[in-house]
């Protein structure tokens, strides 16, 4: 009788609850104008991006089911002399790690990981206990993806304040092939929301699909592939289109 005379939390205070206590699930919460007002929207009790001791070990090297598309189109990449990659967002090099159990990696392969100090700090220690450092190297500057072969983007661009366009526009050499896989995108339009990732929140882009691929084609790339990262799910609850989001990936070849 007691619980039936208290007042009863909304959905929406029992949502903001969750994703605050969020420890291992992929959360969504809140709908804002840009990434900036996102990010300033964060709540204070948490930490904010990856950029911290805690994130950097957040990731494990494995092959789920959706990193074969991405994994297709490398390994065809190598196979065809394409071995200098720069892996954008590539944490401490979880895809070199698992993408070498089933790849034949040639001694010309140079793999390149951007992504923020503290995980790259954690990335390169670990290089060296598995003595790799001759072939896996380390960056915090995107704009060292000039002359590579292959620019790499695995479920990191919602993540990053610039755009592919602008990153594309300020290297001197642009990449001959780029790949992206689960890439958050939208049928209809762009939102701007949070994502919990347990030990910290971060500012997340979710892209208009098209218009991604419209911009790829503008910075003089021509389409070869697209694909949909079926069964990884992404939902922003409470958001008008919140249930529309989904993973994709494509590859395209400098034209």
């Amino acid at each position: 009788m007691l619980s039936n005379l208290l007042p009863h939390a909304s959905p929406e205070t029992a949502y903001r609850q969750k994703f605050l206590n969020n420890q291992d699930e992929n959360l969504f919460m809140g709908s804002f104008e840009s990434f900036a007002a996102a990010e300033a929207g964060a709540p204070p009790s948490k930490a904010v991006g990856y950029d911290h001791a805690a994130a950097a070990n957040l990731y494990s090297p494995q092959i789920y089911f959706y990193d074969y598309p991405g994994l297709f189109w490398l390994g065809r990449s190598i196979d065809a002399g394409l071995t200098r990659i720069f892996d954008l967002g590539g944490h401490i090099g979880i895809k070199y790690y698992a993408f070498r159990r089933v790849l034949t990696y040639p001694d010309s392969l140079r793999w390149t990981v951007c992504d923020v100090p503290s995980v790259i700090e954690n990335g390169r220690a670990v290089a060296e206990q598995r003595e790799v450092t001759a072939q896996l190297a380390f960056t915090t500057d995107y704009r060292e993806a000039s002359g590579c072969d292959v620019l790499y983007a695995s479920g990191s661009l919602q993540y990053l304040t610039v755009r592919i366009d602008e990153i594309l526009s300020s290297l001197a050499v642009k990449p001959r092939r780029i790949v992206l896989n689960t890439t958050a995108v939208h049928p209809e339009r762009t939102i701007y929301t949070l994502n919990s990732i347990g030990v910290a929140v971060c500012p997340y882009r979710i892209e208009h699909h098209d218009g991604l691929l419209q911009t790829l084609t503008r910075s003089g790339y021509r389409k070869r592939d697209v694909w949909r990262n079926e069964g990884k799910l992404i939902e922003v609850p409470f958001v008008d289109g919140g249930d529309l989001p989904y993973y994709a990936g494509c590859c395209f070849d400098l034209a």
